[in-house]
């Protein structure tokens, strides 16, 4: 008898081993997660950071519950499953997301600020001085303890910031003031997807903004109070004296590196710096508050250590440690604990702790603790391009160091002669300076054409020059001036350093004034962000050799960012401004002269210098748009859309166009056979944007972007 296969066996014996192998790929993941048992900690920030963005990406505030219910689920599966590593290893990450979103959900429920509604017409109000902005032409207030009028119909925020003409003389934090102003509420993004102003201003507590009229009046001087207002005067007294020393834009400069506040900078002068790569010099974060640490650190090491009975008997090391960790903290309170200075001096002060202990902190997980400790206590900074671009450069700069820190070792050539010792220590800190640059440069990139729409062409260049002048003239005299000024004598240091600033400045408008100095990005989407965000921490985050598979999810997110979608139509909130892309690929703006800073970012986001121009009336066809004194008609490769400017061209333009965009209100029914936006929809939802397609017509507005959020203002 012969036996034959039994088909339905074979089959099954084939499902299985299909099983198994998808069941190897779906472990592969956690076999990973196996194998690198020292970098699982530094993905820990990264799912907190995920919950944290899937609460803001959220179109409406979610229910108390979801959060808190989530996570008390996934702590009771991992105590039952913890002896289980495939189990830990997939519920911890779900239980940091579940931590981030309700870390942030409960940060905007404790912000207690309700946004002004509408704009106000002149209000003597009363109110305390919180923050002095000096300027070169115009000033900043932020006041608090804000009182209106009586009889208003609403009360006024408590908080307010507000310009004023002039340098802001003799006004001090804590002081009482009073004064004649105007006020509105936060405005809105420029743009759907653009910068949002209002969340900004809602967890800072500023509920209204706006502009003084007239002269200050000043009810009485500041009163002794809290740590916080102290700190405040020290800062104002900081800056004040570096005004008097230096003229502008040295003095703003200095006022910036020391304080963080960067209003006294003038705008051209603020913009070579960007435009050169040197942004980063201006925003205190590791190295200058390294660069602080470390001075007092070898100074004062090195004072105790020549007295002998000292140095012999006590611990001096850790006294430098412990001395250089309180004046990093001074300094970070200083410079009003920004974002990067919170980073770099959780980071410096592992570091200083080592010291301590006798432990080397020079790790990528100081940047882990740094990262959860601040998405913790401010989940909102996850958004904010100086979270982002900060810890870019840094988790970038680590893992760079840590690929080649073995290789240096085995390489390291060593010199009996003192002048070979020194060409080789210039030539390996120039060569740092220029490594370090290219790869904060590469980390920071995706993020500078996100938010700013800008690279800088010659960026290597300029940091290679004015880095060294930075740390090794720049820094060291403002410590100094710092010390100095309770003696009243601080102008010996600030001379100097002027001179340092003045010679960064003059390297960074020639960088940028050169050819191809700044390249221009169009505004892309989010989600080609993430990708080359996802791409970078799996690159920089793994050790062993499957760290090269983010290389793909980066190239996807770059080649995704090559294809911005701009719109096609944008219309202003305020039916001011109308700009459509012309068929030469540019954006013609409806007018030049109103609504300049509306005008100015459309163009930034479609990197573009100057507007293509809009045709005038009676001058027939121009790039596809055509204008007479009633409207304009905008034919597209697929689509036709109608601007109306005066109601009579209604039943012409609803007849014979796919969109009508008009500045007065349509009553309903008027337009059967197109889509309408009309005065009253720009009112209410904001900037409206437009794509049209063969496809169909796409509207967004900046309200559906935004969502129903605490800090949106509704009408």
């Amino acid at each position: 008898m012969v036996d034959r296969p039994d088909k339905r066996n074979g089959s099954a014996r084939v499902g299985r081993s299909r099983f198994r192998r998808l069941v190897s790929l779906a472990l592969v993941p956690t076999a990973i997660l196996l194998t690198e048992r020292d970098r699982r900690l530094l993905w820990l920030p990264v799912a907190l950071g995920a919950g944290v963005a899937l609460y803001f990406a959220l179109p409406a505030e979610p229910a108390p519950w979801p959060g808190p219910v989530a996570g008390a689920g996934l702590l009771l599966g991992l105590l039952a499953l913890r002896r289980r590593p495939a189990a830990v290893l997939t519920l911890v990450p779900l239980l940091a997301l579940a931590l981030g979103f309700s870390a942030a959900q409960l940060r905007t429920a404790s912000i207690d600020v309700v946004p002004l509604a509408a704009r106000t017409a002149p209000l003597l109000i009363q109110a305390r001085i919180a923050v002095v902005e000096p300027g070169p032409v115009r000033s900043r207030l932020l006041l608090e303890e804000v009182q209106g009028p009586e009889g208003l119909e609403s009360p006024l925020p408590a908080r307010v910031r507000l310009r004023i003409s002039g340098l802001a003389e003799g006004l001090t934090p804590g002081s009482r003031v009073r004064l004649r102003a105007v006020l509105m509420p936060p405005p809105q993004p420029v743009e759907p997807g653009a910068y949002d102003f209002q969340r900004d201003s809602y967890f800072k507590e500023i509920g209204a903004v706006g502009f003084a009229l007239g002269q200050v009046e000043i009810l009485g001087q500041a009163e002794p109070g809290g740590w916080r207002e102290a700190l405040r005067r020290i800062r104002h007294g900081v800056a004040r004296a570096v005004n008097r020393a230096l003229e502008p834009p040295e003095a703003g400069i200095a006022a910036a590196l020391l304080t963080g506040q960067r209003s006294g900078i003038p705008e051209d002068t603020l913009a070579a710096i960007r435009d050169a790569g040197l942004a980063h010099l201006l925003a205190i974060s590791g190295l200058h508050l390294g660069l602080v640490a470390g001075f007092v650190f070898f100074a004062l090491r090195a004072a105790l250590a020549l007295v002998a009975p000292v140095a012999l008997r006590f611990p001096i090391k850790k006294w430098a440690a412990v001395a250089a960790l309180l004046a990093a903290g001074a300094y970070m309170l200083l410079a009003g604990a920004t974002v990067p200075t919170q980073r770099a001096f959780v980071m410096v002060g592992l570091v200083l702790l080592a010291v301590l202990v006798d432990r080397t902190a020079i790790s990528m997980r100081p940047v882990a603790f740094a990262a959860l400790l601040i998405l913790l206590l401010s989940p909102e900074s996850l958004l904010g391009a100086s979270f982002q671009m900060s810890f870019a450069a840094v988790v970038a700069l680590v893992a760079g160091y840590e690929a080649l820190r073995d290789r240096s070792r085995r390489d390291r050539v060593r010199s009996d002669v003192a002048f070979a010792r020194l060409a080789r220590g210039a030539v390996l800190y120039i060569g740092g300076v220029a490594l370090t640059s290219v790869i904060a440069m590469a980390a920071t990139a995706p993020f500078a054409a996100f938010h700013f729409n800008r690279l800088a062409g010659f960026g290597l260049v300029a940091n290679v020059l004015a880095v060294p002048i930075a740390a090794l003239w720049i820094m060291p005299w403002g410590l100094l001036a710092v010390v100095l000024m309770p003696l009243g004598l601080e102008r010996l240091a600030l001379a100097p350093m002027g001179w340092g600033i003045e010679a960064v400045v003059a390297i960074a408008e020639t960088v940028a004034g050169w050819s191809g100095g700044v390249l221009l990005v169009p505004s892309f989407s989010p989600a080609a962000l993430l990708l080359m965000v996802g791409g970078g921490l799996w690159l920089c985050l793994w050790r062993k050799p499957w760290r090269v598979a983010g290389i793909a999810p980066l190239a996807f997110g770059l080649l995704l960012a090559g294809q911005a979608d701009r719109p096609d139509i944008l219309v202003s909130g305020d039916a001011r401004l109308v700009g459509i892309v012309t068929d030469g690929g540019g954006r013609a703006l409806s007018t030049t002269r109103r609504a300049r800073f509306e005008a100015e970012q459309w163009l930034r986001r479609d990197a573009a210098e100057e507007p293509a121009p809009w045709p005038e009336v009676g001058t027939g066809r121009v790039d596809g748009l055509a204008c007479d004194a009633l409207g304009c008609v905008y034919r597209g490769p697929a689509r036709t859309a109608a601007l109306v400017l005066d109601g009579r061209a209604l039943a012409e333009d609803c007849a014979s166009a796919d969109l009508v965009l008009a500045l007065m209100p349509v009553p309903r029914g008027r337009c059967r056979g197109a889509k309408v936006v009309d005065r009253f929809d720009l009112w209410r939802d904001g900037t409206h944007a437009v794509w049209l397609s063969e496809n169909g017509i796409r509207i967004e507005s900046v309200l559906s972007r935004q969502g129903d959020r605490p800090w949106v203002t509704k009408r």
